[in-house]
């Protein structure tokens, strides 16, 4: 894609088709119309913060809180509650294809920023929807699912993901169950990225080895920063660097901060903080955005898609330049893309 004037934005995560489908909203109507005042992204924030592509994650909640149960979704409940999600975007996509676009190719995406619309990869978040057998791994490749975390932070069939805990290491627990390693190998083989954010550090490693392609979490920050499981240690950021990989920048501020607080007081030079500790790290070639926009707590100058222009306000003062922002922001997350 020919470098635009202005600057477009890849977001390696949100949670819209989540907000939408616990609204019951399912033909999307806050993201068209911007009338649902808590969304983080809507079709005229996107356009007025120049968010223009993304991984758009298809997040299962636990149905219930009993203090009883380990809160995983059952996976029938799961399945069907993924694939409702994913209908909400699909709408989207077939009736309004001028905003909104589900897209399973970097060609798709171009041809959807071209027509003004948000291009969406759609992303499954935990793998709780697809059984042990693997089953469901098509009829999900079919609705457009083209990235998948097989863990978020609860432990599930295919591994353990990392607990919300601070501080705290994200060594902690066993590695990919076999099932686990086949859904790796069987991703690598339909092409389907692989992400290891929310993933203990066990099981980043057997990606590591299991995985022939590049290591990418999606919304994760540097552990050495902010002491949360969540958090990738340095060797785990170096890893991620020699596979050719990427780490998406996380704006949740339990994320950011040292003291691990979910404060929307916290500071965007939090943000550049880790940029740049990153880039230091990993080289500008590995690091890009993953603000996770409807899923998290977030500082007051990000609070929304709207105002990613802060955002690279504050990298031009703190001294990034203009080829520096643009690989930060699109061309990084584009070059992964392109794999599909």
């Amino acid at each position: 894609m020919t470098s635009p004037t202005a600057v477009n934005i890849f977001d390696g995560h949100n949670d819209l088709a989540y907000q939408l489908w616990r609204r019951g909203d399912h033909e999307g109507t806050a993201f068209l119309n911007g009338d649902e005042a808590a969304l983080n992204i809507t079709a005229q924030k996107a356009a007025a913060g120049g968010l223009r592509a993304g991984l758009f994650a298809l997040f299962v909640p636990q149905p219930h809180r009993d203090p009883a149960t380990t809160f995983v979704p059952q996976q029938p409940y799961a399945f069907e509650t993924a694939c409702q999600m994913a209908a909400i975007l699909t709408h989207l996509s077939d009736v309004h294809p001028g905003r909104f676009q589900v897209c399973r190719s970097a060609a798709e995406i171009e041809t959807a920023t071209d027509a003004g619309a948000v291009a969406a990869v759609l992303h499954l978040e935990g793998a709780e929807p697809i059984s042990p057998a693997l089953n469901e791994l098509e009829s999900f490749y079919a609705l457009g699912v083209r990235s998948i975390g097989p863990l978020w932070s609860r432990p599930n069939a295919f591994g353990t993901g990392v607990p919300f805990s601070f501080p705290g290491n994200p060594d902690q627990g066993a590695g990919l169950t076999d099932s686990g390693k086949a859904l790796v190998q069987a991703c690598d083989q339909m092409n389907i990225l692989l992400d290891v954010s929310h993933l203990n550090e066990a099981g980043f490693w057997d990606i590591s080895h299991l995985s022939q392609q590049p290591l990418l979490a999606s919304h994760s920050n540097a552990h050495a920063l902010c002491p949360s499981p969540r958090n990738l240690t340095d060797r785990q950021l170096d890893a991620v660097a020699e596979s050719g990989g990427l780490v998406g920048i996380c704006f949740a501020t339990a994320y950011l901060r040292s003291d691990g607080r979910k404060d929307p007081a916290t500071e965007i030079e939090l943000v550049i903080r880790q940029l740049a500790y990153l880039i230091d790290r990993m080289g500008e070639d590995h690091v890009g955005l993953g603000s996770d926009f409807d899923g998290a707590v977030l500082p007051n100058d990000l609070s929304d898609c709207s105002q990613l222009p802060v955002l690279l306000k504050a990298l031009k003062t703190h001294g990034f330049g203009d080829k520096l922002i643009h690989k930060l922001c699109w061309d990084n997350w584009y070059q992964q893309i392109k794999r599909l």
